[in-house]
């Protein structure tokens, strides 16, 4: 979730995500035979809860970008405030308005 990230990933920095999920695998299919099927299904569900806790910023993180994100109304807003802040606010503001006589052509 690194904005500078352009995507592309090295072949080392793909195995170095890919490796974890292989070892576990293996581990599973290894530890699977030697377990009782309630202790099987215990560990299934707790492994699954991780798997959601691990998605879970994700998720919310995408969410937010959808609700607060450039093409979204509130976005949109957001952005137009920061531009009219970023002038200064000279007449651009509502609370401005008593302020107009005041400003010069220069």
């Amino acid at each position: 979730m690194n904005p500078d990230d352009d995507g592309e990933r090295t072949w080392t920095e793909a195995t170095a995500l890919a490796a974890p999920a292989l070892l576990g695998a293996a581990a599973g299919l290894i530890l699977g035979e030697l377990m009782s099927p309630q202790a099987r299904r215990g560990a299934a569900i707790g492994v699954a809860a991780l798997g959601v806790a691990t998605l879970l910023p994700l998720t919310i993180g995408f969410a937010i970008g959808l609700v607060n994100g450039p093409e979204s109304k509130f976005g949109a807003r957001r952005r137009l405030r920061r531009i009219r802040d970023a002038a200064g606010g000279a007449g651009y503001g509502d609370d401005d308005d008593g302020d107009l006589g005041s400003l010069r052509a220069v």
